[in-house]
């Protein structure tokens, strides 16, 4: 063999192995849940903050999923930008059917940040009771045991549990690719960066306490220096000395229909986030998909004069099946149309790549952004925040 030909060759078969002990290390982690984990004997009252901004797919549901939790003592606060968003009326009519809960809906803005999401939680922050406080957007789907689960993975030395959503119910090709996306690339990646050390705060459903914020100079100053609230929360955690740890079997957000530029934006966005906040980090990723080593792997063959369409169905196989069989074992969204979506994802990852360092601006739920604007307004006015309480349990 060629030097070149040792080289591709080498290139391949190491992020293969890769590729497969990544596998093993999110299966061990997401196998689904044997049975429902119970409330602990004194578990502490929790408040959930949940930001609401217009009405996604299955938001009914996944909001009523609020109600539905096997836990103690929890209350719910609700948070919306505008009275005229249609998902209040949505929050509004829940809180009047479960009028055993304590649940409240706050009308209002802070514009003391650019990331329009910080600017609509930080008035539940100031209203949570708890010292234990849990962040979560409102298309997550909560299991009844959604609290415990996280409680369950607090240790001594955490600053923070997050679960990174899960795509379910796929209604098309494109919600297939999303969750190509999320399942089984950017979870499984989470998963072995938390198992090395390096755990990454994944903002869709977030337990903190109080205190721990605090100490970093309140939710604003420690939120508000980074474009992602997730990111921020990363760095305020590993500042402090502790760690992010991720909850075991992490929790569904349904999907229903996407377009294509709808599931390119949300990736391209939360690229952009990355590179920016941890751009070391981010530099490998280009080679976390299959697209290159398969390419070594081919060339590989045609330089040895190996037959080169075996080696790529080998390969193929432990790529994309490597994938399927995680799917499966956690209990996650597997089908033909979803291997399909792989290889487009992985076809697509490094455009998404080059995309992150290209473009410095991006659209979120109608906010024009952008990376190199200073994260925090402190030289600009800052408005009055119109609190409505539309109802408490």
């Amino acid at each position: 063999m060629t030097p070149l030909a040792v080289a591709a060759a080498a290139f391949c078969l190491v992020t293969t192995v890769v590729h497969v002990v990544s596998l093993g290390v999110a299966a061990l982690r997401c196998r689904q849940p044997r049975a429902r984990v119970a409330p602990a004997v004194h578990a502490p009252p929790v408040t959930i903050i949940r930001p609401v901004c217009r009405v996604d797919n299955f938001e009914r549901e996944t909001l009523a999923s609020s109600f539905a939790l096997d836990y103690p003592e929890y209350e719910i606060v609700f948070c919306v930008a505008r009275a005229d968003d249609p998902v209040a009326v949505i929050v509004r009519e829940l809180i009047a059917q479960h009028p055993g809960h304590r649940a409240t809906l706050l009308v209002g803005e802070d514009h003391r940040s650019c990331n329009p999401k910080l600017n609509n939680v930080l008035k539940g922050w100031d209203a949570a009771r708890h010292r234990w406080i849990i962040l979560a957007d409102s298309n997550v789907l909560m299991p009844v045991d959604y609290v415990q689960r996280l409680m369950q993975r607090w240790r001594p030395d955490t600053g923070l549990v997050c679960s990174m959503p899960i795509g379910s119910r796929p209604g098309n090709v494109w919600a297939s690719l999303e969750c190509a996306f999320l399942n089984t690339f950017e979870a499984r990646w989470q998963y072995v960066g938390e198992t090395f050390g390096f755990g990454f705060a994944q903002g869709k459903s977030m337990l903190c306490r109080r205190d721990v914020v605090d100490r970093a100079g309140g939710l604003l100053r420690a939120l508000g220096g980074e474009m992602a609230e997730d990111a921020a929360f990363t760095k305020l955690v590993r500042d402090a000395g502790l760690h992010v740890h991720l909850v075991d079997a992490p929790f569904e957000q349904p999907l229903g229909t996407r377009g294509f530029g709808e599931v390119w934006s949300r990736q391209r966005r939360w690229a952009t986030l990355r590179r920016k906040t941890f751009p070391v980090m981010y530099l490998p990723e280009i080679l976390t998909g299959s697209l290159f080593p398969l390419l070594a792997g081919a060339g590989a063959a045609r330089l040895a004069g190996w037959p080169e369409v075996p080696l790529l169905a080998l390969l193929a196989a432990i790529w994309f099946g490597g994938e399927a069989v995680l799917a499966r074992v956690a209990g996650w969204h597997v089908s033909l149309r979803m291997l399909v979506a792989c290889v487009i994802r992985d076809i697509l990852l490094p455009v998404l790549w080059v995309e992150a360092w290209r473009r410095h601006d991006f659209t979120w739920r109608g906010n024009a952004m952008d990376i190199r604007q200073p994260p925090v307004a402190e030289s600009r006015d800052l408005e009055p925040v119109d609190l409505v309480v539309s109802g408490t349990g």
